[in-house]
């Protein structure tokens, strides 16, 4: 049946090809066509799967707290607040540049530094009574750029944080136990996070852009939260396993990440995620097996040159 349906598709294309255009070039021209095309649905469809998502984040934050929701439709925050606070300037840092001995394209700084004090420093100056709606971005989660998949589930991700901070110091009162009955969404949510920070990780930019480390901050806060870390590590454990295998991968064997300053950067997030109780194990577990197979490929190259 197969071969008989290339033998009429074949048949078809000859037939209906244009004059002046061989066999060859008009199939690879349809080729293309319905290539575009698929591109095309393929992209709709993520846009209808993010919009589908943010529904069911405000659905989520609704059914939460719906006065959270009420406060937060009268804030009048541009939701690229956080994008434009980058003002780290470039070459304000350029002395400090470290290279791994490989050749960059780019001579601006990695500020790597910020992520483990900037979190030390927020959980120092926690205020519960404090109003947090003031310095969150509204929920606006549609995601149109790499920028995006990283901010877009880190608004939601703050916005979760937020609540459960003003409900601890009595400000709001919430029912978290929506989360059981939604736990695709904060799922979902958290994956899109991480699989956000290993694309920026893969590639790096100079300086490091601020809602990088704000993600890394956000995702350390869930983790390491009473209430909420079950509900993201019950769901999500899998998925984290998955980033710290990346990041580990990352240090190891990309060429392209060869800045100290960017190597220190994804270490510091395996160093911040290993303050899980439960993450901490297996990612021990993980370092050891590569310096097991290390040791191992150490091993063999000595036995090779010893046999000479």
């Amino acid at each position: 049946y197969l071969k008989i349906s290339k033998l009429a598709l074949a048949f078809a294309i000859i037939h209906s090809k244009p004059p002046g255009k061989s066999s060859k070039e008009y199939t690879e021209y349809l080729a293309k066509t319905v290539s575009e095309q698929d591109f095309g649905w393929k992209w709709k469809v993520e846009v209808l799967e993010a919009e589908v998502l943010r529904l069911r984040q405000e659905l989520l934050l609704n059914k939460i707290s719906p006065r959270f929701c009420l406060e937060n439709r009268k804030q009048d925050t541009s939701a690229e607040t956080l994008l434009g606070q980058d003002s780290i300037n470039p070459t304000s840092y350029s002395s400090q540049l470290e290279d791994s001995g490989c050749d960059v394209c780019n001579d601006s700084a990695f500020d790597s530094l910020g992520i483990a004090s900037n979190f030390h420093q927020s959980e120092d100056n926690v205020n519960p009574s404090k109003h947090w709606l003031e310095r969150v971005p509204p929920l606006n989660l549609c995601h149109t750029s790499k920028e995006q998949s990283v901010t877009a589930p880190m608004h939601f991700l703050q916005h979760l944080l937020e609540i459960r901070k003003l409900s601890e110091g009595g400000i709001l009162q919430a029912d978290f136990s929506e989360l059981e009955n939604d736990s695709f969404t904060i799922c979902n949510s958290v994956s899109q996070l991480l699989d956000g920070l290993t694309i920026f990780y893969n590639s790096p930019t100079f300086p490091a852009p601020s809602f990088l480390t704000e993600g890394v901050r956000v995702l350390i806060s869930l983790i390491t939260d009473t209430k909420l870390s079950n509900h993201v590590l019950k769901n999500c454990f899998k998925k984290m396993e998955e980033f710290k295998k990346n990041l580990i991968q990352i240090i190891l064997r990309n060429r392209n990440v060869n800045r100290f300053q960017a190597l220190h950067s994804i270490s510091q997030t395996l160093g911040l995620l290993g303050r899980n109780n439960i993450l901490r194990n297996s990612l021990i577990s993980l370092l050891l097996s590569e310096v097991r197979q290390f040791a191992e490929q150490l091993l063999q190259a000595y036995q090779v040159l010893s046999s000479f």
